[in-house]
């Protein structure tokens, strides 16, 4: 019985302390309330949710949690799944953009969530990454 079968079947980690090395896979529940900065290490935000496109299956976005103070002024963003890039070794995202394009962002808040179908348009047009 090789290690892979023994996982499976025991439930307990035979391949070491870091068995995902290198990163393929994370679950959702490990993504959302990552926290999210630019390359110059300066904090963007917190991922709050995923969103998937229910006809491919793919992750297409994720939301991310910017500014505010206890939930007063914080907006809400969506994010390119193909321009966050995650850094295992540090536990966060990096996304290649200043605090200012972020700050002049299309956005929204919990309360009043886009149409969704019309809102990802607007956004991969300010991201000026093609659709």
């Amino acid at each position: 019985m090789n290690r892979l079968t023994e996982d499976n079947l025991t439930g307990v980690n035979h391949e070491g302390k870091e068995p995902n090395r290198p990163l393929k896979y994370l679950t959702a529940s490990s993504i959302i309330g990552d926290h999210v900065h630019n390359q110059n290490e300066e904090h963007i935000g917190l991922i709050k949710d995923i969103m998937i496109d229910v006809i491919s299956g793919k992750i297409n976005y994720y939301i991310i949690e910017f500014g505010g103070f206890l939930g007063i002024g914080t907006k809400y963003l969506a994010i390119p799944f193909e321009l966050l890039l995650v850094e295992p070794d540090k536990h966060l995202f990096v996304f290649k953009k200043t605090k200012e394009e972020v700050e002049n962002a299309p956005g929204f808040d919990l309360d009043h969530w886009p149409d969704t179908n019309i809102h990802w348009d607007r956004v991969y047009d300010y991201w000026s990454f093609p659709g």
